[in-house]
């Protein structure tokens, strides 16, 4: 009897023991970091110090890493791997969001979702459609549980790259396949944050690149703010500004900020939410960043070898920089002449006989601010992209219609301003007016008035023509000539074969083809 006694006292002691509720250790109230960086361009070298960063900041803190955009394409490194390299950087990262940027659209849309899927990271897009099938392309946001809370990264692209890299959408028939605006851009966004609110998050961050500038669409990242209500912050890219943080008030009234980076890791943006949701920005030079990831230092070296091995061939000397900048860093190139675009529209006209020849200076990606021996990857940094160069046959009156669209944004920076070659016109910013527009005579070599009525020889890219460069102006010429060589072969070739191998001081400074009145 003691011994029944004794096993039934055990066993209820076993039970009350189970049934007894586990301790449960509540996490440490820590805060929240997100890393965010806008407009890498190729910029490789940053990658290493951002995950450096990022592992010296998640001893203490909870931490994200997102992008904004435009990471594929705007240098050597992009321009020679149509961006595998740089995804090759990018895979090693471990981003929680990513979101895309006109320029990723560049090499094509099949070339972006071959790259895309080799990143082990959520892409974002709200306003990516395929027309074909009635749905997005990318999920419109992701939700991360980040210590105890929810944070959904909604991602938005600026719809003007319908015009910019029009190509992309369409198919051979020219049939919009893809759209980035089949509703207006602020309807997109308040509907992916609304279902985001609704699956439970406790912020919402905007992953944008929209911008600052106005468009003509109404897509800055300010109308949105201003048109919606529900998000958090906006970590903004493309127009390339640096933004600690602007404050918009949202549709409610409630403040929001925006805010950006620059661009080629001119900074690394941190947003830093506090237990109690306060959140603060702050941008951190990239130079002032000593802490590296080495694995993503070591993959970045590599390449970097690889890309010397590739481009390190000498092609001619230069007595002079080729210059896309003023002195104090403005894009003088998207507002005006430069002696960049001097010399690269002279490289088209020449070498395809033709009248004309014309280029958006958006097309003109970097500058060479060195003399002296120019390599393969210098003249690739300076024209990245894979343009071929075509001639069309324009007459004067659609001559002189381009050049008034094309000023039209004076004076704010545009990359479809143009660059010219056998072309002169002056330009008054206060009403945005074109006169004196005269074209060179082959013969004689002097500059006459140009003729409404002609039909002229226009050297240009293909992008130019039919894929939406220079605000289609062009779109429905009759090409000519296509040729079989990029842009930046073709500016080769005119500096091995027809200034051997030497630019002189003839090109020191812009010569006078545009003259922009204030």
């Amino acid at each position: 009897m003691k011994k029944l006694l004794l096993f039934l006292a055990l066993t209820c002691t076993v039970v009350a023991y189970a049934k007894k509720k586990p301790t449960v250790t509540e996490p440490k109230q820590k805060s929240i970091v997100i890393l965010y960086e806008n407009d890498v361009h190729c910029a490789v070298d940053g990658y290493a110090k951002l995950a450096g960063l990022r592992d010296a900041i998640a001893d203490t803190a909870y931490v994200c890493l997102v992008s904004n955009g435009d990471y594929v394409q705007g240098m050597t490194v992009g321009a020679i791997s149509k961006g595998q390299y740089v995804v090759d950087v990018m895979k090693t990262i471990g981003y929680d969001a990513i979101t895309l940027g006109n320029h990723e659209f560049d090499y094509g849309m099949e070339r972006m979702f071959q790259l895309l899927r080799q990143v082990p990271a959520p892409i974002v897009c709200c306003n990516l459609y395929d027309r074909r099938e009635g749905r997005t392309v990318f999920a419109p946001y992701v939700m991360k549980r980040v210590g105890g809370k929810r944070i959904a990264f909604v991602g938005v692209v600026t719809p003007t790259t319908l015009e910019t890299e029009a190509y992309a959408f369409r198919d051979e028939r020219d049939s919009l396949i893809y759209d980035l605006q089949p509703e207006d851009i602020p309807t997109l966004v308040q509907r992916a944050v609304d279902d985001a609110r609704r699956a439970g998050a406790d912020y919402v961050i905007l992953d944008s690149h929209l911008g600052e500038e106005p468009t003509y669409r109404n897509s800055d990242s300010h109308l949105v703010v201003a048109n919606t209500q529900g998000i958090d912050i906006v970590l903004d890219g493309h127009s390339h500004a640096s933004i600690v943080a602007d404050t918009v008030m949202n549709k409610v009234g409630k403040p929001i900020v925006v805010t950006q980076t620059g661009t080629k890791f001119a900074h690394i943006g941190k947003l830093l939410i506090t237990p109690d949701g306060k959140m603060t920005t702050s941008l951190i030079p990239i130079e002032n960043v000593t802490e590296k990831n080495p694995y993503v230092a070591q993959v970045t070296d590599s390449i970097r070898r690889l890309l010397e091995a590739q481009t390190s061939r000498i092609i001619c000397q230069s007595e002079v920089p080729l210059r896309i900048l003023d002195d104090e860093g403005n894009e003088a190139a998207r507002m005006g002449e430069a002696n960049a675009g001097d010399i690269v529209t002279d490289a088209y006209r020449i070498m395809t006989g033709s009248d004309i020849a014309v280029l958006n200076s958006g097309s003109i990606r970097n500058e060479l601010k060195k003399t002296g021996d120019l390599t393969y990857g210098d003249l690739l940094t300076l024209l990245p992209y894979d343009n071929y160069i075509v001639v069309a046959e324009v007459k004067g009156s659609t001559i002189l219609t381009m050049l008034q669209k094309l000023v039209s944004f004076l004076p704010k920076p545009d990359g479809q301003f143009p660059q010219v070659s056998g072309l002169k016109f002056t330009t008054r910013v206060s009403d945005h007016s074109v006169s004196d527009v005269q074209v060179l005579n082959g013969a004689t070599q002097h500059y006459e008035p140009i003729n409404p009525d002609r039909t002229y020889t226009v050297a240009t890219t293909k992008y130019c023509v039919t894929d939406g460069g220079l605000h289609n102006t062009l779109k429905g010429s009759k090409i000519v000539l296509e040729t079989s060589k990029t842009y930046y072969e073709v500016f080769i070739d005119y500096l091995t074969d027809r200034l051997n191998g030497h630019i002189g001081q003839e090109y020191a400074q812009p010569q006078g083809r545009i003259t922009v009145i204030k």
